[in-house]
């Protein structure tokens, strides 16, 4: 049965006899590491011997092989409830030359998703004393009470991965008092820029504006020119022109809420901005943002695409204004997969959409939408100054949503019909009454 893709390990001849070697074995004179040799492999066989299954089977499991086991008379481990032909090539002992047409046979999409089932019962059942002893006792709780017995798909069938737990653990909600960091990016824009500037600044709960000053061509306007606050206002500028500086977890902000904003989003009022931030209060692992837009499935295309239109379901918000915890900067800095990043700033399009996907991955939960307000009006643009009213950007968009999704494996973002606005909005209540009273345009 020799052939170049089947390598049989041997004692090594230089090893004494007297001594069992624990780290290498031999394929003639070439000398190779055991178990490390086995990740290198598709297959591991598996032949009955005085400790069979003891060693070798779990060496392979361990090394994501796929086991072929050659025994008349071995039981496997767990065998009344775990399903091996999911994970493992089961043959007599007579089938020994016929090895090499039965593995050749297994199609690649088949090798696939036994490797994962290896890997599942690995992990879940045989990776330590712990996991073997957990599993024990699972099923001698299952025989003894069969009316609460784990079915068939969960002790066989991985569950998908809803994405890692939420990160902050946190006991209270934030403080109040510590207010949020509104940061805002710039290019160029500077009239638009200080009205954004002065309109926030009447928000109760702004602790700082940071303003991310993006273009390396021009300086900042001097200090006297600045709106005169009365909250601290900083000026960061960058070394490069990127979407993704919006992001950035700059030293100066100080407070675990963030308000990202753009330089032309003059149309919400200190109110709208103020209730957002109380509704991010209770939900800090939230993206808690105004208008929303939804990811839906092609099946013409077999692509994601965009949706902008006003709809009953959202599964996104745009971060031209969105609150945050700066947990999700360090994320979107340091810990986005694949090249998601450097295409959004050489694309110069869809960090919103990259933000949106990492926190939901992260959180396994979907955006907050707050008020009413279902799009960003400039009053002073026209359709021509508009990015996002060039067709072109939308199919980017959906293109983003379709790239972003191919790299993460899956499709983190969460569908929700949900909208959160003040108790007594619309309420036939004396404005006095309310607390957000400018709250309510579209």
């Amino acid at each position: 049965m020799e052939s170049e893709s089947i390598l049989v390990l041997d004692r090594c001849q230089s090893v004494n006899e007297d001594v069992l070697p624990m780290n290498k074995l031999c394929h003639g004179l070439h000398e190779f590491q055991y178990p490390q040799i086995l990740q290198e492999a598709t297959f591991c066989i598996v032949v009955r011997g005085a400790r069979l299954g003891q060693t070798a089977l779990s060496d392979a499991m361990k090394a994501g092989c796929i086991p072929v086991v050659l025994s008349d008379t071995y039981v496997m481990p767990f065998s009344d409830v775990l399903d091996w032909k999911r994970a493992a090539v089961i043959l007599n002992e007579e089938d020994l030359d016929q090895i090499p047409s039965i593995l050749t046979s297994i199609s690649p999409a088949g090798i696939s998703s036994m490797r994962k089932q290896v890997k599942f019962f690995w992990n879940h059942y045989f990776s330590s004393i712990t996991a073997i002893t957990m599993t024990t006792l699972k099923v001698i709780n299952d025989r003894v009470f069969p009316y609460a017995a784990t079915t068939y798909d969960e002790w066989n069938i991985p569950q998908p991965d809803p994405g890692v737990t939420s990160p902050l653990f946190l006991p209270l909600i934030p403080p109040r008092s510590q207010g949020f960091t509104a940061v805002i990016l710039t290019y160029d824009r500077v009239d638009s820029l200080f009205k954004v500037i002065m309109e926030i600044s009447q928000t109760p709960s702004l602790s700082k504006v940071l303003v991310v000053w993006n273009n390396q061509q021009k300086m900042p306007p001097p200090a006297a020119e600045w709106p005169k606050i009365n909250k601290p206002l900083k000026v960061v500028q960058t070394k490069e022109n990127k979407l993704s500086n919006r992001f950035y977890p700059y030293d100066e902000i100080e407070t675990e809420a963030v308000l990202a904003i753009d330089d032309d989003i003059i149309m919400l009022t200190p109110d709208e901005l103020e209730f957002g931030f109380e509704v991010w209060r209770e939900f800090p692992d939230r993206l808690v943002g105004y208008p929303g837009r939804l990811h839906l499935y092609d099946e013409e295309t077999g692509k994601w695409k965009y949706e902008s239109e006003w709809t009953n379901d959202l599964s996104m918000v745009l971060t031209g204004a969105a609150f945050y915890h700066k947990y999700f900067s360090h994320l979107y800095t340091n810990s986005m997969p694949g090249n998601i990043k450097n295409w959004v700033d050489e694309h110069m399009n869809c960090e919103d959409i990259a933000m949106n996907f990492i926190v939901s991955n992260y959180t396994g939960k979907a955006p907050i939408k707050v008020t009413p307000r279902k799009k960003f009006k400039c009053p002073e643009c026209t359709g021509e100054q508009i990015i996002s009213a060039d067709q072109s950007h939308m199919v980017e968009r959906s293109e983003c949503i379709t790239r972003f999704a191919d790299i993460y494996g899956r499709m983190p973002l969460q569908t929700v019909e949900f909208r959160a606005d003040p108790v007594l909005y619309k309420d036939p209540f004396p404005e006095e009454l309310k607390r957000f009273r400018d709250v309510g345009s579209l």
